[in-house]
């Protein structure tokens, strides 16, 4: 499943009026696609930061129309407020989760930008990934003067906007400008010290992060900090890049803490910040007892840790999804200071739909008598399909044996690498269960449409006809995912653990009949299809990868039971 997913965290000049919140989070939760995560209000600053996540062109569009809503209710000539501002709408950022770049997030940035301005005519200035200079990358550059500084701005050359800009008119008094962005999924995290000393946690801080700490005369802690030629501090970098920390007491925890926001993930991954400042900890006789995660990570974020907690103990990744975030949970100390629930934390998790009637949520026994009842779905299709996720779970569990196997530590990695990839197909078939179900049923909707008139008769047929392709080709993916299993089984039967050759052989059995049942199910459909040459296409590509299915089967059994003799 190819998910595309952004964030969107836009800060409205308002954090005291809750009608006025509550119609601008309503305008973007209008939009169908996106979902609502976080409203964080403040008094102080009057200010709201806003979370929501969905598609891109969702998150755009709720985006635009929170722009929008704020741009009605919000003015800006009697804002006060303690943060810095310069609109009803501050600044936007587009931030990437999942299946989507940072710089497409930038492009779409750009596209916003210039709608708000076309439309709203609210003056924009485009930041951080989004930027036109290399100057404006930087927020601050962007909001120099704030709202007051408005109307020496705009309209006068190289400080104005970069879209609609204007001289300061009477609809800018109003709504201000906004500063509309791109930039990576920042991750506010606290490491979590086996001390109560604010000092230690803060020399622990300026030993990891980006900026470091200043330098001072003759290396010595209270010596005067030392000054460049035109008389700015000189900086000892800290060890990790794109990050930000300080070092405070909790008194909630009674503990002190290393409170960092890791601003570039691709720089500086969460487990490669928590290995970092356990090292500087233990430099300084400390240890690092727990991570808590403020606000929500990307999915990727837990993944990665994961795999690179199990590769540190020479352990393969090729295990389900929740183990290895619970090898994430457990490495990091994620749940020292409370339960900590990935559905909770994951972005991901937090907008997928709800499961309906999934197959491949029953159980055994469950998957077997829905079969068995009157009902024609489930059919040989997904149980094609299951047969084929069996084949692949077999050939993963040998993998996974064999790198755990005594003697044979320095193959873990080879090994592993079979585990990921037989994950990956087992994923791809397990999905194709209730894939080719749904498919069955299009089929029966569509006869279940009027017919009454030309006209509906035109268009049930022309939706029975996508329909039954549509049937027609699932089966042959599950055809091409059971073929792919053959490769993994035939490794595992030559050289993975002589114990389990066994069921490298049963996998074999269960990948071939999947192919082969799938075909069955690509020529019945095929047969139904008016298309008579696509039909025929499809299923002259079934006929070939199932004489390719049998001939794999042979060699895996061959070698199988020659090792078994």
């Amino acid at each position: 499943m190819n998910t595309r997913i952004i964030e969107c965290v836009p800060n409205f000049s308002e954090g005291r009026d809750k009608t006025v919140i509550k119609a601008i989070t309503d305008a973007i939760e209008s939009v169908e696609g996106v979902k609502l995560l976080d409203v964080d209000p403040g008094e102080a600053t009057n200010r709201t930061v806003v979370t929501f996540v969905g598609s891109p062109e969702a998150v755009v569009e709720a985006a635009f129309q929170g722009v929008k809503r704020a741009s009605e209710l919000i003015d800006m000539s009697r804002h006060h407020g303690a943060h810095p501002r310069m609109g009803a709408t501050d600044v936007l950022p587009l931030i990437p989760v999942a299946g989507v770049t940072l710089e497409e997030c930038a492009e779409l940035a750009r596209e916003l930008g210039k709608r708000i301005a076309d439309e709203l005519e609210i003056p924009v200035y485009s930041y951080e990934a989004a930027a036109f200079t290399p100057e404006r990358k930087n927020l601050a550059v962007c909001r120099k003067g704030e709202y007051e500084g408005l109307s020496e701005r705009l309209g006068r050359g190289a400080d104005g906007a970069d879209f609609g800009d204007r001289p300061f008119d009477d609809k800018v008094a109003r709504t201000g400008a906004t500063a509309v962005g791109a930039r990576d999924f920042l991750i506010a995290v606290n490491f979590n010290l086996n001390t109560t000393s604010t000092r230690r946690a803060n020399a622990i801080a300026f030993d990891v992060r980006e900026k470091g700490r200043p330098k001072r005369e003759g290396g010595k802690p209270n010596g005067k900090p030392m000054k460049d030629a035109d008389g700015n501090v000189i900086m000892l970098p800290g060890t990790l890049k794109g990050t930000k920390a300080i070092g405070w007491f909790i008194d909630e925890y009674g503990i002190a803490q290393v409170s960092m926001n890791i601003t570039d993930i691709n720089v500086t991954p969460l487990h490669v910040a928590f290995d970092e400042v356990c090292r500087a900890a233990a430099a300084r006789g400390i240890r690092v007892t727990g991570t808590e995660i403020v606000g929500l990570v990307p999915k990727r974020t837990l993944i990665d840790a994961g795999r690179y907690f199990l590769h540190k103990q020479q352990r393969s990744s090729g295990i389900a999804e929740e183990e290895i975030l619970r090898m994430a949970v457990k490495s990091m100390g994620l749940d020292e200071l409370a339960p900590f629930n990935p559905r909770d934390k994951v972005v991901e998790y937090m907008i997928e739909p709800e499961k309906k009637n999934q197959l491949t949520d029953m159980t055994c026994a469950g998957f077997a008598y829905e079969t068995a009842s009157e009902s024609p779905a489930p059919g040989g299709g997904s149980i094609s399909a299951y047969m084929g996720a069996l084949a692949a779970a077999l050939g993963t569990m040998v993998a996974n044996l064999s790198a755990h196997k005594a003697g044979w530590d320095e193959r873990w990695e080879e090994f592993s690498n079979y585990a990921d990839g037989g994950q990956m197909l087992l994923t791809h078939l397990l999905n194709l269960v209730d894939e080719d179900t749904a498919a069955f049923n299009r089929i029966m909707s569509a006869l279940q449409m009027p017919k009454s008139t030309p006209e509906e008769l035109a268009a049930r047929a022309e939706a029975l006809e996508t329909a039954t392709l549509y049937a027609t080709q699932v089966p042959l993916r599950t055809m091409e995912a059971a073929a792919d299993v053959f490769p993994l089984l035939k490794a595992m039967a030559e050289n993975g653990n002589p114990a389990s050759v066994s069921d490298a052989g049963v996998g074999a059995l269960a990948a071939r009949s999947a192919v082969l049942g799938a075909e069955l199910n690509v020529k019945i459909n095929a047969a139904g299809l008016k298309d008579r040459d696509t039909a025929q296409r499809l299923v002259s590509w079934a006929a070939e990868i199932s004489a390719r299915a049998i001939e794999a089967e042979l060699r895996v059994l061959e070698i199988v039971n020659s090792k078994i003799k």
